[in-house]
């Protein structure tokens, strides 16, 4: 008996689940916690409401290994590649998400401008370098294409998660101007946004953020509802997008390149970039559960991993299942909390 148990114990210690146990998750299932529960990241927002665009800045007080899986076949960002697992292991300062398309990609020059005034970043031993990675939703096809995030929008959302936290839900920072449901058309689209969600096993914490733009149409992962996306002309009620692709072979319009669901993944887990990466990649399942069709070459889908906070030991397996679990649920609050009536959504539709 005293054997079987040793060789129990080795089997936890091999695959990382006894420390889960030490931190009481196997005691008891997820809690929901407020994303502002999640230590170390700090969230501000910025946007223009003439142009419909904007700016989401997640900062990490005392930077985060970070790793990112990219999905889609359209991806805007910038500086993602120092993620990658064989790069140096060293943490950022901040992601930002923002509107815009490449446009927007600007963004990220006031972020790190603001980052240095407030003695921010990496110690070149000549100048402090922010260490910003960033990502874009395509939104110029709703309010005004002229009108894009820039320097200065940046430098106000950051400016704001220095100030504060600020994880707001709906049509906020790079949730101005997401939209889903587009491949017949802006008229025939409904409005998304950025949402939350995080929970708590034991001492672990792991949250999402996640800005909805999809080509597709978008579903509860609880129990399946169609939630948002492709209307009739009419807009009386759901089609299906899935099935008008299949109908179209392909999108025949514009729409079909004005696609991006971004997002990421934040938890107080111990790991280090090559396994925040597979976190990130496993966190894709709730965009497969909740989007269809998604990860099409007309998506840039993009998500990223972040650990910072008091870690703790965790298991990759359980906290990438769990990853999915409330990248799922904050792509619902990103839909519920963006509701518009007709009228309004389209006026700003082009």
């Amino acid at each position: 008996m005293m054997r079987l148990r040793k060789i129990f114990k080795c089997a936890l210690l091999s695959c990382g689940l006894l420390s889960l146990l030490a931190c009481g998750a196997a005691a008891a299932g997820p809690k929901e916690i407020p994303f502002t529960a999640l230590e170390g990241v700090q969230v501000g927002n910025a946007q223009n409401d003439a142009g419909k665009t904007g700016v989401t800045v997640l900062y990490f007080r005392d930077t985060a290994k970070t790793g990112v899986h990219i999905s889609g076949g359209g991806p805007a960002s910038r500086e993602t590649p120092v993620l990658d697992p064989t790069k140096e292991d060293i943490g950022i300062n901040a992601i930002v998400l923002g509107g815009g398309s490449a446009y927007g990609l600007a963004a990220a020059d006031g972020v790190m401008r603001c980052l240095e005034e407030h003695k921010i970043g990496f110690d070149t031993g000549f100048a402090l370098v922010p260490l910003v990675v960033q990502s874009d939703i395509f939104d110029l096809s709703y309010g005004s294409a002229a009108i894009r995030p820039d320097s200065e929008l940046g430098y106000q959302a950051c400016l704001a998660a220095l100030k504060g936290n600020q994880p707001v839900s709906g049509s906020v920072g790079a949730g101005t101007g997401a939209t889903v449901g587009k491949i017949c058309g802006m008229r025939q689209s409904m409005k998304a946004g950025i949402g939350y969600y995080a929970v708590q096993v034991g001492e672990l914490k792991v949250g999402a953020v996640v800005v909805v733009n999809a080509l597709g149409d978008i579903f509860s992962a609880k129990d399946g509802r169609k939630l948002a996306g492709l209307l009739n002309k009419e807009r009386t009620a759901f089609m299906d997008s899935a099935q008008e692709l299949y109908r179209l072979s392909a999108p025949k319009d514009l729409y079909s390149r004005t696609n991006t669901t971004i997002g990421a993944i934040v938890t107080n887990g111990r790991f280090d970039k090559a396994q925040l990466t597979r976190i990130a990649a496993q966190a894709t399942n709730a965009y497969a559960r909740c989007i269809n069709p998604v990860g099409t070459l007309a998506d840039g889908d993009t998500i990223y991993a972040s650990s910072c906070g008091k870690q703790v030991p965790a298991d990759v397996n359980m906290v990438g299942a769990l990853a999915a679990e409330v990248m799922a649920q904050a792509i619902e609050d990103a839909v519920q909390a963006s509701k518009m009536n007709d009228e309004e959504y389209l006026r700003y539709c082009l």
